[in-house]
Formats: C-alpha cells, sequence, structure tokens
C-alpha cells in the first residue's frame, strides 16, 4: 500500500463514521472483468472492488503459473485423477451431499480421497447419477497438510489476509480449501463465514455464481423469516410463502471459466453451481476494510443467542458468560477470541512499525507484503474497531484479568501509535 492508498482508505472510512462498510445498497449491475495483470495495481483493487465491496473477476492470466493448474488437470482440461490419486489418494477429506438438507446446508461425512475419486468416476460413468447422490468435496484443508506440492501462489491483492495471519500464529486451523465435484454439485444460498471476504478460482471446470448485494437478502425471507436454501427454487414464486420476494433485484450472474478467480465481497449472499467437473481453491480473508463488518456480525450473532435463551436470563447462573460459550459453538468465534485476534493482529503490526520497516516492503512468513503504510492503516482499523469491542456492554462483563495485555492498554498503545504514523 502507497501512502496515496492509505489516505484515500482514511478518508473513506471516516466518512462511513463506524458503520459497516459495503452496507446495504443498489446493486453494480455487472461484474467488471479483469483482464491483464500488467495494467492492474493492488491499488487499483483496493479503491475499485475492495473499499466499495463489490465483486469482480480475475482472467485466467493471473493464475497461468499455478502449479496446481499444471498437475491437478488433464491436457483435456478434466481432473487429473491419477496424479490424485498418486498424491493425495490416502488423505481424509469432508464430503458432503448436496442431496441432502440439513437445515440450510448438507450434511457432510469423511472419506478417503481415493474414495471419494472412485465414487467421482462411477458418478460420470452412471451419466452423472448415482445412488449415493451427488457428493461434494467440500472445505479440505489441503494446505495444512504437509503433502501439500506447489498449489498456488497467493495473488498479492489478497495479500493483506488477517484471518490466517492469526490462525497460522496459533497454528491450529485456517481458512483455505480445497473443492472438488462433478457437474451438478452445488453449495446453497449463504454469507461467508464471520462476513469475510473470500476468493474462488476454477482449477479446471466451471462455476455458475449468484450473488445478492448486502440487504437484498432480506427480501427472499420466507413467511416465518427464514432464508432460502435453493435461490433457484420454483418455490420463491410463492408469494404467500416469500411475501417480500417482489422486493429482491435479480441476482448478479456470473459464469467462471477454468482459471479465472472471482473476488466475493463482505456480506453478499451467493449460490454456487458447478457446471462441469471442477476443482476449485477458495479463501476466507478478513482485514481492515471488513473487520467493522466482522464485528458488526458477530454482535448480530450474540443477540440472536441472547433471544433464544431470553426465558433463563434470570435463573440461570452466568447467563451472559453461557450465551458467549453457545455463540462461540455456532459462529466458531465470540467476543474474547474475537479480542485475541484484534490484539494478535495488532501486535504483529505495532512491532513492524517499532522496527522501523523504512522503505520498500517487507515479506513476512504470510507473504502478506507488509509495507509501512499498510501497517499504519491497520492500526487505524484496529483501533476503532476495539474502542467499540472496549464499549460493548457485554464484553465489559467478560473476566480479562488473565489477559496478557488489558484491552484499554493496547487501545491506547494504538491510539498512540496512529499520532507517530500520521505523517508516515
Amino acid at each position: 500500500m502507497d501512502r496515496e492508498t492509505r489516505v484515500f482508505a482514511e478518508s473513506h472510512f471516516r466518512g462511513l463514521r463506524g458503520r459497516p462498510a459495503g452496507g446495504v445498497g443498489a446493486s453494480p449491475g455487472r461484474v467488471d472483468f479483469i483482464e491483464r495483470p500488467d495494467s492492474f495495481s493492488y491499488a487499483d483493487f483496493f479503491k475499485r472492488y475492495l473499499l466499495p465491496n463489490v465483486p469482480c473477476v480475475f482472467s485466467s492470466a493471473f493464475t497461468e503459473g499455478w502449479g496446481s493448474r499444471r498437475h491437478w488437470v488433464t491436457a483435456a482440461g478434466k481432473p487429473d485423477f491419477e496424479h490424485l490419486l498418486r498424491k493425495y489418494g490416502e488423505v481424509v477429506v469432508p464430503v458432503a451431499n448436496c442431496g441432502l438438507r440439513e437445515y440450510n446446508s448438507n450434511p457432510k461425512e469423511q472419506m478417503l480421497l481415493r474414495d471419494y475419486i472412485s465414487y467421482w468416476k462411477d458418478y460420470i460413468q452412471g451419466g452423472y447419477s448415482s445412488p449415493r447422490g451427488c457428493l461434494y468435496l467440500k472445505d479440505w484443508h489441503l494446505c495444512r497438510d504437509s503433502l501439500a506440492e506447489d498449489v498456488f501462489t497467493l495473488p498479492m491483492y489478497f495479500s493483506s489476509d488477517w484471518l490466517n495471519e492469526y490462525w497460522d500464529t496459533l497454528d491450529v486451523d485456517d481458512y483455505r480449501f480445497i473443492y472438488m465435484g462433478p457437474a451438478g454439485t452445488w453449495s446453497p444460498f449463504h454469507a461467508d463465514i464471520f462476513r469475510s471476504f473470500s476468493w474462488s478460482v476454477n482449477i479446471c471446470g466451471r462455476k455458475k455464481w449468484f450473488f445478492f448485494p448486502p440487504g437484498q437478502e432480506e427480501a427472499l425471507r420466507d413467511c416465518h423469516g427464514g432464508l432460502p436454501y435453493d435461490v433457484t427454487s420454483p418455490a420463491l414464486l410463492d408469494s404467500q410463502l416469500y411475501p417480500m420476494r417482489e422486493h429482491c433485484s435479480p441476482p448478479l450472474e456470473v459464469t467462471q471459466e477454468a482459471g479465472e478467480m472471482v473476488f466475493v465481497p463482505s456480506g453478499w449472499h451467493h449460490q454456487v453451481h458447478n457446471l462441469d467437473d471442477t476443482i476449485s481453491i477458495n479463501h476466507n480473508w478478513v482485514n481492515g476494510c471488513n473487520l467493522a463488518n466482522m464485528w458488526h456480525f458477530l454482535q448480530q450473532e450474540l443477540r440472536a443467542v441472547q433471544q433464544e435463551v431470553s426465558e433463563w436470563r434470570d435463573t440461570m447462573p452466568d447467563w451472559h458468560q453461557h450465551c458467549q460459550v453457545i455463540m462461540r459453538s455456532c459462529s466458531g468465534i465470540n467476543f474474547e477470541e474475537f479480542y485475541h485476534f484484534l490484539k494478535i493482529i495488532a501486535e504483529r503490526r505495532l512491532l513492524l512499525l517499532a522496527k522501523g520497516m523504512g522503505h520498500g516492503e517487507v515479506e513476512d512468513s504470510q507473504d502478506t507484503r507488509l509495507g509501512p503504510q499498510q501497517a499504519a492503516f491497520d492500526v487505524s482499523r484496529i483501533a476503532e474497531v476495539l474502542a467499540s469491542v472496549v464499549a460493548h456492554p457485554d464484553f465489559q462483563r467478560l473476566d480479562t484479568s488473565m489477559f496478557s495485555l488489558q484491552p484499554e492498554e493496547l487501545l491506547q498503545q494504538l491510539e498512540e501509535v496512529m499520532v507517530t504514523t500520521a505523517s508516515l
């Protein structure tokens, strides 16, 4: 990030005055296609798509050097089953059944990759049908596996990735996934975890995307308040079941070709269908641009939990703490862990700035290509959100006595550094 981009971004967020970025608004009408890597800079992406929180598609030229595009695909552009079997056949992978509904998702099972590929071959031979159903390998954490080869190179546009930086620091998890499945596999209507951004690259095959900007999903709720499982279902035409459907704009539709990369903005609900036998790499990521969205989402999640168990508020000891426990089991994170997430990223940025990174950019182990302007911007975003966290009544109820750094102390450090880096 250069200084001009940092100043532009900080002005943008001052204008929002603490509101979530990319909130309810009109659809952009189309999804831009970015053709050439040599004429599209990080600043271009940041200003045109990341800050406005709108989707775009990058051409296959951006991924042509990836190892997975060389090794995982046959000359005919199909999944190279033999290579995948040799390299990963004994790996256990998660597999969803697209033909079964479990709430607004699909039930999963674990199986060896060789067994899944055997199923996939039989599915193709059976005319894309099987008595076992339509099975989709989803959320395989290959990048955590020591067997991972030269799979991909992180695009610089997505290199400020706090979510994976945090989990890599803890060395327990990540949000980097492999998806693969036959034509007809699909992901139901959803918005990404924590209101993260995501990016998705087709290693082979094609996908059809249906995008709805933030707020549009409200018009898709049924008469009971639930969101649809499948936005292509004829059931949505039933005005008694979906009384607000006529107020929803048509989705933005994108057909993603092999090698192309889709940027999915924060809070955009979407549904995705594989049109061919397809392999894709997908990352969820959070940074300073959607951090406030993540915090807003977590507050909504806690309110939903509190409402659900409100009848026990006066009789259950430590009711507020129990709400945090339930929230973590449902959402994967609670207020305490969100603070630790902010703290780890903040400490890394403060350390980089304290070292006086000087000139140019410095790469860390996550290849975030952090320079001083990016670090200073990150500090300002963490400070704004942390101030809101510290002031939240439910955060104030937490026992922070065992925290290695008190939230108020961290906030003071961040604010002091903001003053010293204002003229950076």
